[in-house]
């Protein structure tokens, strides 16, 4: 209750990562409440012939016990609409009972890295770059479908319907898919200047719009069945479609204009500047989605971040992650004589090559298992840095760096890392989960409860670069360079 004695009002959301799915309770203002919140782990299935994938059930069970959870540590909230927020890029088929026909294709999948090539081949890449915002690359939709298409004939005939996660999620609560603007931007298949799917791309497979859900940023209401009987608070509310986990993690810091640059690094990593446009034509090397029918995002992402840490602690002898940390700090920039390209899972930015592997170049007898650690993150902080030189052609000018993501706030060694490779102050968030926040408040404002840019990000500390070890890293990045031209 609040000081009137009435229900506080709350948004839930729910933010469905490639490692947990959350669900948390925000009130009308945007903070989150304490304690109404559930965090549930999960790991994606990999195989060895690239595939990167997961049970669409088991997401859905995952959403709907998280949802139960934070809704009992919330007691009597009064939930007057529910947000939700999912990882980019990621399909799966339907038929036409809404039963899965294939499993989540997620961004990481790299099976239909060859099916890009062939795209390649037949399409005009520069031409579809700048009308979707996407590459020809196995992370998105088209590479995927056409990959599917060969590989799966029975599986690809069967399917009604090819959507998100999130979409999957509305059809089995309201009997009805719906993708939202910022989902459909991401995908390949939709162009950014129409606001439409996109016919070539449609051709290319072909596929048409009846396999593809209606693309509405507009609510949901009205649960159906035994979902209404399990959240009778949450039948009539109004469901929002589901936003690109990127793009709400951008809101959800406080980066929502041009003067801000938001260096993420969860599972995987991305930079990203988020701002009101009616529709940009993206520069070469950098993609170009929307967080909704107002918002504009561009940037880069690295399929290795934090995947690449737990990787590594749970191949090598490292020390546990507080005695790492400490470790980390002590040591010297580039001393470990270590070159690493941090392409374990691939490449999308900033080269997008589909089957690059990692590398490691440099090891010898004296290499210690904290050498090996220390490099990778200055390798992913060094991919960051020319990240950040194309957004600086495609976006000029000064630009405040702010750091989310769990691999960051958890660790400011690799926080100072960053600042020194990119020879700028990174500024940490003081957001804990900004992609569930983000999703909350886009949904909080259509609601007519806040305006997002009127919000002031919470204060967080500011890590600045020191200029010897920069000029360290400009070494180590020509390095870096010479070794990803010579085996990538």
């Amino acid at each position: 209750m609040n000081s009137t004695g009435t229900a506080k009002r709350a948004a839930l959301s729910i933010d469905i990562g490639s490692s947990s799915v959350r669900a948390s309770l925000y009130d009308t203002s945007g903070e989150a409440i304490p304690g109404a919140e559930s965090k549930l782990g999960h790991d994606l299935e990999y195989t060895s012939d690239g595939a990167a994938t997961k049970n669409p059930e088991e997401l859905l069970g995952l959403a709907a016990n998280a949802v139960d959870e934070a809704m009992a540590k919330g007691g009597g909230v009064e939930i007057i609409g529910v947000a939700t927020g999912t990882f980019w890029h990621s399909l799966l088929g339907v038929d036409e009972n809404g039963d899965p026909t294939t499993p989540v294709f997620t961004w990481a999948d790299r099976r239909s890295a060859d099916a890009a090539k062939e795209l390649r081949a037949r399409l005009d890449e520069d031409a579809v770059h700048r009308r979707t915002g996407c590459v020809l690359h196995s992370s998105y939709w088209l590479a995927k479908l056409a990959w599917l298409k060969k590989e799966s004939p029975e599986a690809f005939g069967n399917t009604k319907r090819w959507v998100s996660p999130g979409e999957y999620i509305f059809l089995r609560l309201f009997g009805e898919a719906r993708v939202g603007t910022s989902m459909a931007s991401a995908n390949g298949l939709f162009d950014g200047f129409g606001r439409r799917w996109d016919d070539e791309m449609l051709d290319a497979i072909p596929i048409s719009e009846d396999h593809l859900s209606k693309i509405s940023d507009e609510p949901m209401r009205g649960l159906r069945g035994e979902w209404a009987e399990r959240w009778p608070r949450l039948a009539d509310v109004p469901w929002f479609p589901a936003v690109g986990d990127g793009a709400a993690s951008n809101i959800g810091c406080g980066c929502v204009g041009k003067d801000r640059l938001a260096l993420m690094v969860g599972t995987s990593g991305a930079m990203r500047i988020l701002w009101k446009a009616e529709s940009v034509e993206p520069p070469p090397g950098v993609w170009r989605y929307r967080a909704d029918s107002e918002r504009v995002v561009m940037g880069g992402a690295l399929s290795n971040g934090g995947n690449l840490v737990e990787w590594l602690r749970n191949t090598l002898r490292l020390p546990e992650p507080d005695e790492a940390e400490k470790l980390l700090a002590a040591m010297e920039p580039d001393s470990h004589g270590l070159t690493f390209l941090p392409l374990l899972a691939g490449e999308r930015g900033p080269g997008w090559a589909d089957l690059a592997n990692g590398v490691v170049s440099g090891l010898s007898m004296a290499t210690e298992p904290m050498d090996v650690l220390r490099a990778a993150m200055e390798s992913v902080a060094l991919r960051f840095a020319i990240i950040a030189e194309m957004l600086e052609k495609a976006s000029p000018g000064e630009k405040e760096i702010i750091a989310t993501g769990g691999g960051l706030i958890n660790s400011p060694a690799w926080t100072q890392i960053m600042a020194d490779a990119l020879g700028r102050p990174v500024k940490l968030s003081n957001v804990e989960e900004a992609s569930s926040r983000g999703a909350a408040l886009l949904a909080l404002e259509k609601l007519g409860e806040i305006e997002i840019d009127k919000l002031e990000a919470p204060p967080g500390e500011t890590l600045g670069p020191n200029k010897t070890n920069h000029e360290i890293y400009e070494n180590a990045l020509r390095r870096q360079r010479r070794l990803y031209d010579a085996v990538v």
